[in-house]
């Protein structure tokens, strides 16, 4: 099974779709198949980063949903043999999307929104806590709905991370700060300067950033002055790890969310973007993480302030931690290969 996956990345939409994208290809891969991606926007570290997972690249060469790229993608699918296509991403109109499927792939979909307009996908995928009460049959009567944690992905170091021996939360001494592949609101820089020079002493911050991060220079300064207590992470293959070694993780919310559930670290998770909201409120209601808009002015003392609230609260952190049994058990990127090769099989 060969199968082409359709996503874009930069500093404006981040590193997300591509990244969820990577765990399914993992999986795909696992399961005997091959995996390629075509992106009209890719920021170089990612494309190293899929390539050195033994997947090709394929650049596309026009807007991301244009009618070239429509043309470009299919064009691709078509060369390389490709018996399935994933596709990530907010760009994709109905037009579009209708017509990919109607080239007569089968058509794997991430979605967030769950508006019941159609997706013109045969699988669709939505690992929301209660994406299944959302309306997807309305405009989508004969797909098969990926719904809920059990469908999260998880790329594979994450998946082995979250399987391994980790230390008691209560021993771990780091806190996880981290905004995503490209920190589109700029966060970073301005939670270190509120966050660093208020920890414990015997605290020590583990700052990840992704290659399309677009103050990079405005991060490493102010790492720099901080250098006794901060570690910065750019482009790390081992972000699992980091999350298991973490007491406490400050992480936008998206793609992390699932991660930081499976490893069983409590966070205070960072809305980044509007259609995050939804599934970060839901996640919250569970209890095992607090919300903090990052949208809003004033949002990087905020974020401090919880953080080092919960940072001084051990027993509280530990209940949240608690909550996290169960909900995200790892195996989401397996479970939705597995699904895809049986529709092509089926096909």
């Amino acid at each position: 099974m060969r199968v082409l996956f359709r996503a874009d990345a930069g500093a404006s939409i981040g590193a997300g779709h591509v990244m969820r994208c990577l765990a399914v290809a993992e999986a795909v891969q696992e399961l005997g198949g091959d995996a390629l991606f075509a992106a009209a926007s890719l920021p170089p570290a990612l494309e190293d980063r899929l390539r050195a997972a033994g997947i090709a690249v394929r650049r596309i060469a026009a807007d991301a949903g244009s009618a070239a790229d429509l043309v470009a993608t299919g064009a691709i699918a078509a060369e390389t043999g490709a018996a399935a296509v994933v596709l990530d991403g907010y760009g994709f109109g109905e037009d579009w999307r209708a017509g990919l499927a109607g080239t007569g792939l089968r058509i794997l979909a991430f979605d967030d929104a769950g508006t019941g307009e159609p997706i013109h996908a045969g699988l669709i995928v939505n690992a929301a806590p209660d994406a299944g009460l959302l309306p997807y049959r309305k405009g989508n009567p004969d797909a098969r709905l990926l719904l809920g944690p059990a469908y999260a992905p998880l790329r594979r170091e994450v998946r082995e991370a979250a399987a391994a021996a980790k230390p008691p939360l209560e021993e771990r001494r780091g806190l996880l700060v981290t905004f995503g592949g490209s920190d589109p609101l700029g966060l970073t820089a301005p939670v270190i300067e509120c966050l660093a020079p208020r920890l414990p002493p015997s605290v020590w911050l583990d700052v990840a950033v992704g290659g399309a991060v677009r103050d990079a220079g405005a991060v490493e300064a102010v790492a720099e002055r901080f250098k006794d207590s901060l570690r910065l992470h750019r482009d790390t293959p081992r972000m699992g790890h980091l999350m298991a070694q973490a007491g406490l993780a400050v992480s936008a919310a998206g793609t992390t969310t699932g991660e930081l559930a499976a490893i069983g670290t409590p966070a205070v998770l960072v809305t980044i973007a509007d259609n995050q909201l939804e599934a970060a409120r839901q996640s919250e209601a569970l209890g095992w993480c607090a919300l903090v808009p990052g949208q809003t002015e004033g949002a990087p003392e905020r974020i401090a302030d919880v953080a080092l609230e919960l940072w001084a609260d051990p027993a509280q952190r530990r209940a949240m931690a608690d909550k996290l049994a169960g909900i995200v058990d790892g195996q989401g990127a397996v479970r939705i290969a597995r699904a895809l090769a049986e529709a092509v099989t089926r096909r």
